[in-house]
């Protein structure tokens, strides 16, 4: 307190000497105008579905006094939207976030503040997820990265192998905090991942690996507040208060994301790479990506890697990476993120089961309104394959090289039939005391397929009425069916009626 008043004199003549009208002033343009965006950014919040839904944040969120708007550009003080990217992630004006931090949706932990950037890479990497998948975050990074993962996987049985926590210090701490938000399926490994051998024991059922590496992090609004948050590389403090990357640290950080990445594309079993960064540097991003790919390290062995498009929509100025690289600009309203997918080409000959591809609908949110199939329609299939083995095995062979050879005159032989007992009962009720006769079809019909009936018969012998309604039935349905699916049918041999002039014998 003495030296009070002599620090003010020091500052005083410090912002004459420099022209400034406040000490924020003294700091380079370029910094200012960082700090200015990054006040003015809106906050990114997940919401932690291990212990909340979304329904029930909207209605404490309302209880609370706030309204939901459409979008960023709605808002008006107590408001908030839903992230247009991600499902679980909200967006609030940055002139709320004391008053954010004070509910007790943040101090219980359902609502969680972080960066963007962290969201939009756990939801692609979840996105590549089947059900029993496994999936390696290469870095420990920040808690809340490790704990969305977690939450998005919480109707899998998949686990998540977090690489990097050296000290039983810090396992106990991160478990104590994974606990308390409500996180299980963590496994944490104390070896880096660069130390973790590709045909690990432990990492067999793992099909995507989450890289993201320590890059510069200029893209995000307030990359201090990011690299403490993220456990970055405090070395690049200096960096960015003088706003850019020397070109010798851009270098290192290149040659160490490139190494991560060629590393993750030794594992075998693993089928696709997210890697995320929130620098603005192409050294970091695209020619990382590049330079992975053209390595060919994965081997002749296994299919290549190749880029595939981001589960959102893609935003770039960069006419050669709009198809395959998500990036995000930093602006007033968000910030910086580059985001890339790597997936192994599909083998021709590998057959993807059922089960695969509803989970990864299931994780596109395609599966929304479908009904499953119905335990009656499986019994019928199971009707219709023991129909089929009693067909193969115990059937006459005449018999079946009978149903053989009259599949398709059959097929075609059915509308025919169909159509022509309509006919007989349009005659029947115009006339109900005439003949009954049956005209010579303008497409003739096989002798297989129609009964014969002789045409100075008088009336129609039961048998052969009998018949008529079935097959009129069978006409019937088939004008109401709808038709699903392509199946498989197997049917009986079939005895129609043969009315002859020594009377009725059913033949086969």
């Amino acid at each position: 307190c003495s030296f009070r008043t002599k620090l003010a004199a020091a500052l005083a003549r410090c912002r004459i000497k420099h022209d400034a009208l406040s000490i924020e002033y003294i700091l380079p343009e370029t910094i200012r105008k960082q700090e200015q965006r990054a006040s003015a950014l809106p906050l990114c919040v997940w919401i932690n579905t291990f212990k909340i839904s979304l329904q029930d944040v909207f209605r404490d969120l309302k209880k609370k006094g706030f309204t939901r708007v459409e979008s960023v550009s709605d808002f008006d003080h107590y408001t908030y939207c839903m992230d247009q990217h991600c499902h679980d992630v909200l967006v609030f004006p940055s002139s709320l976030k004391e008053e954010l931090l004070n509910l007790d949706l943040f101090a219980d932990c359902k609502l969680l503040l972080q960066d963007k950037s962290r969201s939009l890479a756990v939801h692609s990497a979840q996105a590549l997820l089947n059900t029993d998948d496994d999936i390696i975050v290469a870095h420990v990074g920040s808690h809340l990265t490790i704990a969305h993962m977690s939450a998005l996987t919480i109707h899998s049985m998949s686990r998540i192998f977090v690489c990097g926590v050296k000290s039983s210090a810090k396992a106990a701490e991160l478990r104590n905090l994974f606990s308390h938000m409500g996180c299980k399926n963590i496994q944490l490994l104390h070896e880096d991942f660069t130390e973790i051998g590709p045909t690990d024991p432990r990492l067999q059922n793992a099909k995507v690996i989450l890289l993201l590496p320590q890059c510069s992090g200029l893209g995000v609004g307030n990359p201090i507040d990011f690299i403490l948050n993220e456990h970055g590389d405090a070395g690049l403090l200096r960096d960015l208060l003088q706003g850019s990357v020397s070109e010798d640290k851009l270098s290192s950080l290149a040659e160490k994301q490139l190494n991560e990445l060629m590393h993750a594309m030794k594992f075998n079993k693993v089928q696709a790479i997210v890697y995320c960064t929130c620098s603005v540097y192409p050294e970091e991003n695209e020619l990382v990506v590049e330079k992975a790919l053209e390595s060919g390290v994965e081997g002749n062995k296994v299919q290549p890697y190749r880029l595939i498009p981001p589960v959102f929509s893609t935003s770039s100025n960069s006419k050669a990476s709009t198809e395959f690289f998500f990036k995000i600009e930093p602006s007033e309203i968000s910030s910086g993120c580059f985001l890339a997918i790597l997936a192994k080409e599909k083998d021709s000959s590998e057959n993807v089961s059922v089960k695969d591809i509803l989970a990864r609908a299931a994780a596109k949110g395609l599966l929304d309104g479908i009904v499953e199939k119905s335990k009656e329609e499986e019994k019928k299939q199971k009707v219709t394959q023991r129909r089929r083995n009693i067909t193969g095995s115990g059937i006459e062979p005449k018999i079946a090289e009978f149903l053989h050879r009259q599949t398709l005159s059959n097929t075609k032989a059915e509308v025919s039939v169909s159509k022509a007992v309509s006919n007989i009962r349009q005659k029947n009720v115009n006339r109900p005391n005439s003949y009954v006769q049956l005209k010579k079809p303008i497409n003739p019909i096989s002798d297989t397929a129609l009964p014969k009936v002789p045409k100075h018969t008088s009336h129609l012998s039961s048998t052969g009425k009998a018949y008529e309604r079935q097959l009129a039935r069978k006409a019937r349905a088939e004008h109401k069916r709808v038709v699903l699916k392509p199946v498989e049918i197997v049917l009986p041999p079939v005895i129609t009626p043969y009315v002859s002039s020594q009377g009725n014998k059913p033949r086969i």
